[in-house]
């Protein structure tokens, strides 16, 4: 399983934004059906919003990769 950390530049990323930045699917469309097949989980949960807002502290699941959503330390932002 492979783990990768996401800086968040902000409040909150959309989940297929959030896949399409950590280069898990190669387009907005292959996020969207893979959201919409149910094969994206955040927190442990199946996820079927394509526009969930993910926020630091949250973790995203999708294909054999644990995404950690980690809030920028204030000086970096």
């Amino acid at each position: 399983m492979q783990i990768l950390e996401f800086d968040l530049d902000g409040e909150y990323v959309e989940l297929k934004q959030l896949l399409k930045l950590t280069d898990l699917v190669s387009s907005g469309g292959e996020a969207k059906m893979a959201i919409s097949e149910g094969l994206v989980l955040v927190d442990g949960a199946v996820e079927l919003r394509k526009a969930c807002k993910i926020r630091a502290g949250q973790q995203v699941e999708f294909n054999d990769s644990v995404i950690r959503v980690l809030a920028l330390p204030p000086e970096a932002g």
